[in-house]
């Protein structure tokens, strides 16, 4: 049993939603990783493509309850004692215990605006344990478990007027003007960024791979990277992309992945918004360096520097392992157009007559 299989969080069920079918090409060569090995490796021998490439295939998970930064109250501390990390994850299995309990029916409406509610635990995927090596945070570097300072070109960016007026209005809080205003996820457009940190749900990820490509299919919003291994280059510099633009190659074990050409801002952990990654959009500099490496039949260590010197003083690195699970993914039907975006749109035209009604 690895150290996933003892997640109590609620599974997730996709009720009558059809399987993701990828596009044949990238399957073309003949590759058993289509599908998680079961079996263990022979001794301390890695597992293999029938083409001698390291076998990342199959379904892994990156839900964790460790926050992207370490908590103020830690300090200097890297890691927690074996008794801290024991408290972190009673309280995360009390949590979901406590979100899953009976509530009181209502026998009266709402007033206007009340909150409604929305996704109750069973639909959500935020597990209930700290990673395996009791970090007090997924960032590495720098020592001190948290982001670098921003630099004062990132600073003015996020404060000026037009960002924090997008910002608002993405966050709901001043009716947006079109489509454009609105969050990409809300859009279905890109939901994780790269790298990619897990949030409350739709954590699971699965790898694809033949002689040249590497194809990694992210469940929120069905996104695929596409993760050439045969020497191109990258895309021209004024091409950009919402996954930027990927080039793989092997170093020994490891997948190593370098990306540029992002131009997608980096994704709130909305189960965990105060350790969320969420100080402004990337500048045009971003470059992300990813290492994928296979340590055993249940575990997909994933290590990541992210540098942007427009926008923090320093590079920043971090850890986040991902383990085996069962599969299959579900598709996650969200398109640009849906029903959703139309009705935010349109309570947005209803505030701004009521606000003009009200002048």
């Amino acid at each position: 049993m690895n150290w996933r299989d003892r997640e109590t969080s609620a599974v997730r069920v996709a009720a009558g939603l059809t399987l993701v079918v990828l596009p044949v090409v990238f399957l073309a060569a003949p590759s058993a990783s289509a599908q998680p090995r079961t079996g263990a490796a022979v001794g301390d021998a890695p597992l293999r493509t029938p083409w001698g490439d390291p076998d990342l295939g199959g379904i892994w998970n990156n839900f964790t309850i460790t926050p992207l930064e370490r908590p103020a109250n830690l300090a200097d501390q890297a890691f927690l004692s074996p008794e801290e990390a024991a408290a972190l994850e009673q309280g995360a299995v009390a949590g979901v215990a406590r979100q899953n309990a009976p509530s009181e029916v209502r026998t009266e409406p709402l007033p206007v605006g009340g909150d409604v509610g929305a996704y109750n635990t069973f639909w959500t995927d935020q597990g209930t344990r700290v990673v395996p090596t009791m970090r007090t945070s997924l960032i590495t570097d720098p020592p001190t478990g948290r982001l670098p300072e921003l630099t004062d070109a990132a600073v003015a960016r996020i404060t000026s007027t037009e960002y924090r007026r997008l910002a608002d209005a993405k966050d709901g809080r001043v009716p947006a003007n079109g489509p454009e205003e609105l969050g990409l996820s809300e859009r279905c457009l890109w939901y994780r960024g790269i790298p990619s940190f897990p949030t409350g749900y739709n954590n699971n990820y699965q790898f694809f791979q033949n002689r040249d490509f590497v194809v990694i299919l992210q469940e929120h919003i069905h996104d695929l990277r596409v993760i050439p291994l045969d020497g191109r280059a990258h895309l021209a510099s004024h091409v950009r992309q919402w996954a930027g633009s990927s080039r793989g190659h092997w170093e020994g074990e490891t997948l190593v992945v370098e990306t540029t050409n992002l131009r997608s801002p980096f994704i709130r952990r909305w189960n965990r918004p105060e350790h969320s990654l969420s100080r402004g959009d990337l500048s045009d500099a971003v470059q992300v360096v990813e290492r994928f490496t296979r340590v055993d039949t249940e575990t997909l260590d994933y290590e990541f520097t992210v540098t942007d010197l427009k926008t923090w003083t320093q590079p920043w690195s971090g850890s986040l392992p991902m383990a085996r699970t069962d599969g299959p993914i579900y598709e996650f039907a969200c398109h640009e157009g849906n029903y959703g975006m139309a009705n935010m749109l349109a309570g947005s035209r209803a505030e701004d007559l009521a606000a003009g009604a009200g002048r």
